[in-house]
């Protein structure tokens, strides 16, 4: 549940600049006066009013890449301006630790973009809440009633056959190029959907559709967020009204979602009250804990946020890394078929003993995280290494360069999954500061479990089923969208492994 970090384009800055002109003097004096009296990080020069913003611009790379070089210049802890907003950027285990663990307190919060400011001013979630009791409140209903092992253990079965529907229709492709990568974004919608909405009802698909296009619209930093105090920016740059209008639609269809359970509820009464086989989704659980239904639809909407596309996302780059490395393609699909011994379906408990293919998803995981940039509000002053780190200051950890990091990774660069076999593995839960792919301390995502369980399955499953082929060239070309994504969609052709007679066996 790290939140996806991008910055405006020149276009964008060049336009804003319009606007902010008569500010210039008034910033001008402002940073010189604190450059003088203040122990903050050092940081490359800036210019006025739009400070650093035209380095990362003009850099022509994604954000995290260009702040992984100038972490490479300036040092592990650097000072930042992106417009009037201070930033403070991290770039090394050691000091993401201080923050994430040290000062976990002092950055409990999250900053208030105004994509954020939008959605949790009728519908408070956990993403974009302010750290305080209500926060406190709904992550504890999270961990404990949506998200625990119980829970997730629960949705087994819809994530097998969520799973296995994604299989048959590869198995019915008969040979010819197939688009993997929809039918994996696809498929995890799909278990998303049934572990928060249960059966298909009424305005799903138009829910998750409409949802992607707000995640996609409000995501990172709009150029209304770096000048806060021109409060027009938001409207003359369209972003206020645009995400306002989405947000209507989504929230009416939200809406309808919830009656429709609110009135399932009421017809079955008390019948089935003391029935614990019967499949109760999370808006039902939500609805019986009697919350209110906006603080049902914001949680509901970090679910799908957080869960459906930074899954597929995962998966998406882990099929494309093996089959950049067909070495271990084949070491894994060894591994799957020995344990599985020509059985016609994978099951869920099988993935214990896959200790290979756990070892893909945290090397993919350690190279892909994504949302490569997480970022923290100071809310009080601290010291960082040694550096000043003023009230409201944000920070920036770059989740992706600590995973690069060759002072803690052999062959840094490399896709090698046995770095993670046998003793010398390490967990992705927040501890490991080098490897902290869902982030850490107190706002570490909440539903790990959910999203790792669904990606070990579905990849075991392609693994097993199919050897694979490329349908033209692979290109690994990043993206930066709601989650960091391979910029071109996988065409694959699949071989079947498992015999057509196999495959309708139960």
């Amino acid at each position: 549940m790290s939140q996806m970090i991008k910055f405006p384009s020149i276009h964008l800055l060049s336009i804003a600049l319009l606007f902010l002109v008569p500010l210039v003097m008034v910033l001008w004096k402002r940073s010189k006066a604190e450059a003088r009296n203040s122990r903050l990080p050092p940081g490359p020069w800036k210019l006025p009013i739009i400070g650093n913003l035209h380095q990362l611009a003009l850099a022509g790379s994604l954000p995290h890449y260009s702040l992984r070089d100038l972490a490479k210049k300036y040092g592990p802890i650097i000072q930042l301006q992106l417009g009037e907003i201070l930033a403070v950027l991290i770039s090394s285990p050691d000091a993401a630790k201080e923050v994430l663990q040290t000062h976990d307190l002092v950055f409990a919060q999250r900053p208030q973009t105004l994509a954020m400011e939008v959605i949790s001013d009728d519908h408070p979630g956990i993403i974009a809440s302010p750290y305080g009791e209500y926060w406190r409140q709904m992550r504890k209903i999270c961990v404990v009633e949506l998200l625990s092992t119980k829970r997730v253990q629960s949705f087994k079965l819809v994530r097998e056959a969520e799973t296995w529907s994604m299989i048959e229709a590869i198995y019915s492709s008969n040979g010819l190029p197939i688009n993997l990568s929809k039918m994996i974004f696809s498929m995890t919608n799909a278990v998303v959907s049934r572990a928060a909405f249960g059966k298909k009802c009424r305005g799903q698909e138009e829910f998750v559709s409409t949802l992607n296009e707000l995640v996609k619209y409000g995501t990172g930093f709009s150029v209304a967020d770096l000048f806060p105090s021109v409060k027009f920016l938001g409207v003359v740059t369209g972003m206020t009204p645009g995400l306002k209008r989405l947000f209507r639609r989504l929230d009416k269809t939200l809406g309808d979602i919830i009656e429709d359970h609110v009135t399932k509820a009421k017809n079955e009464g008390t019948r089935n009250k003391n029935d614990e086989s019967q499949e109760e989704d999370l808006v039902d659980v939500l609805l019986k804990l009697q919350e209110p239904n906006n603080h049902i639809k914001g949680v509901i909407l970090d679910i799908f946020a957080a869960g459906g596309e930074t899954g597929a996302a995962t998966l998406e780059w882990a099929v494309a890394e093996l089959l950049k490395n067909q070495r271990v393609m084949e070491k894994a699909q060894h591994e799957v078929r020995k344990i599985l011994g020509g059985k016609a379906k994978l099951k869920e408990a099988d993935i214990r003993e896959l200790d290979y293919l756990k070892a893909i998803v945290k090397e993919t995981l350690r190279l892909h995280p994504p949302a490569p940039l997480s970022a923290r509000e100071a809310r009080e002053r601290c010291e960082i290494h040694g550096y000043e780190i003023p009230n409201a200051t944000k920070v920036i950890i770059n989740l992706w360069a600590l995973g690069r990091d060759p002072e803690h990774w052999t062959n840094a660069e490399c896709f090698q999954p046995e770095r993670f076999c046998g003793a010398n593995s390490i967990e992705f839960l927040g501890t490991n500061f080098e490897f902290i792919p869902f982030g850490a301390g107190r706002r570490v995502c909440p539903g790990i479990s959910f999203g790792v369980s669904n990606i070990e399955l579905a990849l075991a499953q392609l693994l097993y089923h199919f050897d694979w082929k490329l349908a033209k060239d692979l290109d690994l070309t990043e993206i930066f969208s709601a989650t960091s994504r391979i910029r071109n969609n996988l065409i694959l052709i699949a071989k079947p492994f498992v015999p057509l007679l196999n495959k309708r066996a139960h």
